[in-house]
């Protein structure tokens, strides 16, 4: 069952999606490239901050303060990551084609 605001944002990303389908295939390409390499970045950032939320979650001398701000941490940016994505599923599908984006260590 859908509600409302999940209905509102289908709309929005109709609305967006279509903005994207009147871009020239360069112009898209080359913004498809950077949501690339921003959602990379974005999934290390987080990664890391996972990894520290789990470190401090099994040493006992951490505080229930300190891990309930690393939980909210990756929480919000688990939902900047997923709404990020979004958008990129978008540029891709507006462009027909996911392009060759080259790995950090290959720029």
């Amino acid at each position: 069952m859908n509600d409302v605001g999940s209905s509102e944002a289908n709309d929005q990303r109709k609305a967006t999606g279509s903005r994207y389908r009147s871009m020239h295939k360069s112009e898209l390409e080359a913004l498809a490239v950077s949501a690339i390499s921003e959602h990379r970045s974005l999934l290390a950032a987080d990664e890391a901050v996972y990894e520290e939320w789990t470190r401090a979650s099994a040493d006992p001398s951490v505080s229930s303060a300190v891990l309930k701000n690393l939980q909210d941490e990756y929480i919000a940016r688990q939902k900047k990551s997923e709404a990020q994505q979004e958008e990129l599923s978008d540029i891709i599908d507006a462009l027909g084609y996911v392009p060759d984006v080259p790995s950090d260590g290959d720029e």
